[in-house]
């Protein structure tokens, strides 16, 4: 048994392992990322939009959305590629050649100018190409060969990207050499900010020769050996300096980040929440096995009567109907109808539930529960039933059934205490879904009522596009899910002796 219970474990970790990629894959692979923020369309920024694009590149670096997602290969950049981009952005900021007279110096028809798609584009990637642009940004800016517009550009996007990245201190609090090395950094941060032409004064090769000669080439030298990359560092690089591994680094300390929302632990969010899934998970299972496997024994025992027939046929038609359905229904019949209205439209226990007693809190949260039990237990009594009533067919024609009964045994002994128990394994079958069933609530049920549990949670996090807390719902109830069907298979030698895994 201990062998088989190490074998099962051994095998959960590249499974989990697998899981979390796939998941990952998916949610940053989706179109759109959370926190984005527009330019102008002509690729301008004004000191407003300004700020909440320099708000947008930290809030990226600090949660990794600058990053690659799986493989890095950014150190293999070339000078056309990062000059390609800027001089998208230096035409979308060129005079529009008029159709008729004296047409400005530099002008560009409308047809020439690239699409605001285009530029936010440029923008966007230059900002997530980080530090590993700053060489060929210093190139572009102080060669004097290429246009003005397209220097001041290089120039105010070296001043950005050459910036040191800052420890995150979002859900935790930075140690004494931490906060000297942020405090360092946002001094030699605010330093870079000053060595662009300022806004208002027009490039010229003056200033522009100016500033990158008494400002940039000596911090470039002094720099030099941090943008040239050996073959070791460019292998570190590709694998490590992505967001997987950024992730996976955090997940393997039982670290799931930080809320993009709220900038709080995720796990602390998901701990706040469990108790409402786990309250309204666990009534809901009771119910409807208590219901459904009795139900299921009495189907089995009168197998092919009317009141069988009866039966099945109520029970599925419970089985065909929503839950969202029957959940609009409740509401619209028993908490705004008139006259009944009978219970509160949702939430889950009243306000003002600490001035009350124990027994008056009990009240309350069965008060508010009783609906969403109705709609999260009555759609498994169909199926627990059939494999209740399944189960005990499969046994109660057996040899050591019928020997039961000649030797005397009453009908009820010989099917609660021979049948019922050998009769019980399909239904160990369900134990695997019950855990994360357990934890991560009803979705539908816990929006529809205002439930503030883990379904809540899980809908909001997709809505707010909040990746680390989709992730660590997700991957929580993937554990449970895999200890779920470890306790399912070690439950079966419980009930049935002649199961062994040794």
């Amino acid at each position: 048994m201990i062998s088989y219970i190490i074998k099962r474990i051994l095998l959960m970790i590249p499974t989990l392992f697998l899981i979390t990629l796939i998941i990952f894959m998916v949610l940053n692979l989706a179109p759109g990322r959370p926190g984005k923020t527009q330019v102008g369309a002509d690729g301008t920024q004004n000191q407003q939009s300004g700020d909440a694009r320099e708000s947008h590149r930290i809030f990226k670096e600090q949660f990794n959305f600058d990053k690659p997602i799986l493989f890095n290969t950014r150190f293999a950049l070339e000078r056309e590629d990062i000059e390609e981009k800027l001089e998208t952005i230096s035409k979308s900021q060129a005079p529009t050649c008029p159709a008729e007279g004296t047409k400005p110096a530099g002008c560009l028809t409308v047809e020439e100018k690239p699409s605001s798609v285009s530029v936010v584009k440029a923008v966007e990637e230059l900002e997530d190409l980080g530090n590993y642009t700053v060489p060929f940004l210093y190139q572009v800016a102080s060669d004097e060969s290429v246009d003005l517009r397209t220097r001041r550009i290089a120039l105010s996007t070296l001043s950005q990207n050459a910036q040191r990245r800052l420890i995150p201190q979002y859900g935790r609090i930075l140690t004494k050499d931490e906060k000297t090395f942020n405090d360092a950094a946002q001094e030699e941060n605010q330093k870079m900010k000053g060595w662009i032409i300022p806004p208002g004064e027009e490039p010229t090769k003056e200033n522009l020769s100016k500033i990158t000669s008494e400002k940039w080439q000596p911090w470039i030298k002094a720099h030099t050996e941090e943008y040239d990359y050996t073959s070791g560092e460019k292998f570190n690089i590709f694998f490590t300096d992505t967001r997987f591994y950024k992730y996976m680094s955090n997940l393997v300390k039982l670290d799931f980040g930080v809320s993009h929302v709220d900038k709080k632990p995720v796990l602390e969010t998901i701990g706040s929440k469990l108790k409402y899934s786990v309250t309204l998970s666990l009534l809901s299972i009771l119910i409807s096995y208590i219901i459904s496997i009795p139900l299921g024994v009495w189907s089995a025992y009168k197998q092919g009567s009317m009141s069988d027939k009866v039966l099945t046929v109520i029970l599925f038609m419970l089985y065909s109907l929503p839950s969202f359905f029957v959940a609009v229904l409740l509401l619209n019949f028993f908490t705004i109808g008139d006259p009944l209205k009978l219970f509160p439209t949702g939430g889950f226990i009243a306000t003002g539930s600490e001035n009350m007693t124990t027994l008056e809190q009990l009240k309350s949260v069965a008060y508010h529960l009783t609906l969403p039990l109705i709609c999260l237990s009555y759609g498994g009594l169909a199926s627990l039933s059939r494999y209740a009533r399944t189960g005990v067919l499969d046994v109660i024609r057996a040899d050591y059934i019928r020997t039961a009964r000649a030797k005397g045994l009453g009908e009820g002994v010989v099917i609660v205490k021979h049948a019922v128990r050998n009769g019980m394994i399909p239904i160990l079958t369900l134990l695997g879904s019950l855990l994360p069933v357990l934890i991560g609530g009803s979705v539908i049920i816990e929006v529809i009522f205002n439930i503030p549990g883990m379904g809540l949670y899980l809908f909001e996090s997709i809505t707010a596009r909040d990746y680390n807390a989709i992730m660590a719902v997700l991957l929580i109830s993937s554990v449970l899910t895999l200890l779920g069907l470890l306790v399912s298979d070690l439950s079966y030698a419980l009930v049935d002796p002649r199961i062994s895994f040794d």
